[in-house]
């Protein structure tokens, strides 16, 4: 293969890379993705999924907990986690093996190796049997991202773990000590302590999930205290102590120092992009805090040059990759391209109760300048919700109460993760308070709340 030339060459198969592969090649473009691990990146095999895969099952050992409220008997509950990891690793692989055969389907050659650009429109790959010299008109770059790691607080796999280390655990914790609350940190601190792990959790802002509604993060928190979690907001771990079997966290809340004990720590504290060793600062790539800087098309100022997902800065989300990868694809096409929002890319937490969102908090409609209308609906006025036993949860909705415009929606409760699509859909089509309000939802369901959620606003709620 040395020497040889494609229309596209994607650097990293995670979902963005991937997706951006099969579109180019839909589009009739000779297409290569180079890939260092795995076929499906973070997301497929040590993110996103397998995460997902945990969270079911704890979810499922927590319902058979509450077998009683259901008028169920189950006696002597419990688990394996080898059995439950087992599991993970294994949805991850299927789902890893489905998108080699997806790239093959779609005739997209794929090369295992580091690549690195030491030209413009040529990339070099250093491959288990050699180097392979490789060349493009056009270069995406889908690297990923990875762990962001503090300066004495690095993991190492036994007492300190990032995210890999508690997909795939040595032990159960007993005492759990998670750093950071963003969705990575607060889902596996929902895991481990729905398993019985005494579970605390320090976040350095002023609430958990701070990126989230303030009024979504306060009735997030409640419930995870209300499950046994300990949350320490403003406060920052400022060194850990290993010794045998246990680490001392000196933890910084309130100006006082205090020190506790654990047998594990999870450190989520953000992520850094994959940069380095590509070649980017000689091709005169503008890099910012590890990530590279794009505009709206994901151009990076060198001709040919595009980044995609998580190298590509905020939100860190793979279907925001995905859709960046097939407008990428179309952009080289000549296609018309639309341009990712932000801020219509829909977060989703699957801690227990989920969390999703989309569009402005309240306090950001507000910084912005709306003369806003807000409506909420609680679980406990649902009847689907009553039946499922989840009744705790709430319904957000955020409008510009000057032309009915949705500025942001934002839930709590169970399912939540599915049901914002609905929101995401009427954001994009640009969708009034009036369309929403004469929408009719189907009952019994708990998608009735976003419906009523929606009259609140308009002072028209009728089951509250």
């Amino acid at each position: 293969m040395a020497g040889q030339n494609f229309d596209v060459i994607v650097i990293g198969a995670g979902p963005g890379g991937y997706v951006a592969a099969i579109r180019a090649a839909q589009l009739g473009l000779k297409t290569c993705v180079v890939e260092r691990e795995h076929l499906g990146g973070i997301c497929l095999n040590w993110g996103c999924i397998p995460t997902k895969a945990l969270l079911r099952s704890s979810e499922v050992f927590h319902l058979m907990e509450r077998a009683k409220d259901f008028g169920l008997k189950a006696e002597n509950i419990g688990y394996d986690l080898d059995a439950v990891v087992k599991r993970s690793r294994g949805v991850a692989s299927q789902l890893s093996g489905g998108i080699g055969h997806l790239l093959k389907k779609n005739k997209v050659t794929v090369v295992m190796g580091e690549a690195t650009i030491p030209a413009k429109g040529k990339v070099s790959v250093k491959t288990d049997k050699g180097t392979e010299e490789l060349t493009a008109k056009n270069i995406v770059l889908a690297t990923g991202a990875r762990a962001r790691e503090l300066p004495g607080l690095e993991a190492d796999g036994d007492l300190v773990w990032t995210y890999k280390h508690a997909l795939d655990p040595v032990r159960m914790p007993k005492k759990l000590l998670v750093i950071g609350s963003g969705a990575i940190g607060i889902e596996f601190a929902s895991f481990y302590n729905t398993l019985g792990a005494d579970t605390t959790v320090v976040e350095v802002m002023d609430r958990v999930l701070p990126v989230e509604d303030a009024e979504i993060s306060a009735f997030a928190k409640k419930a995870f205290v209300k499950q046994g979690m300990k949350i320490m907001e403003k406060a920052m771990v400022k060194q850990l102590d290993r010794g045998k079997g246990k680490v001392t966290a000196h933890i910084e809340v309130g100006g006082k120092v205090e020190k506790q004990e654990f047998d594990t720590v999870i450190s989520a504290v953000g992520i850094v992009g994959n940069v380095e060793g590509l070649g980017l600062e000689a091709l005169g790539v503008k890099l910012d805090r590890t990530h590279v800087v794009t505009d709206a098309y994901c151009r990076t100022g060198v001709d040919g040059l595009y980044a995609i997902g998580d190298i590509a800065g905020a939100p860190w989300l793979a279907h925001k990759a995905s859709h960046e990868g097939v407008m990428v694809a179309d952009l080289i096409a000549g296609k018309h391209a639309h341009p990712v929002k932000p801020e219509s890319i829909a977060g989703c937490t699957y801690c227990h109760p989920q969390v999703a969102s989309v569009g402005y908090t309240e306090a950001k409609a507000k910084e912005l300048g709306f003369d806003i209308k807000v409506g909420r609906f609680p679980f406990i006025g649902n009847g689907k919700a009553i039946a499922l036993g989840e009744p705790e949860g709430l319904i957000k909705t955020i409008f510009d109460a000057k032309t009915g415009e949705l500025l942001g929606a934002h839930m709590v409760g169970a399912e939540v993760t599915e049901m914002i699509q609905g929101y995401v859909v009427g954001r994009q089509l640009e969708t009034t308070e009036e369309d929403l309000m004469n929408t009719v939802f189907p009952h019994p369901t708990l998608s009735e709340m976003m419906h009523e959620s929606v009259l609140d606003a308009f002072d028209r709620v009728i089951h509250m």
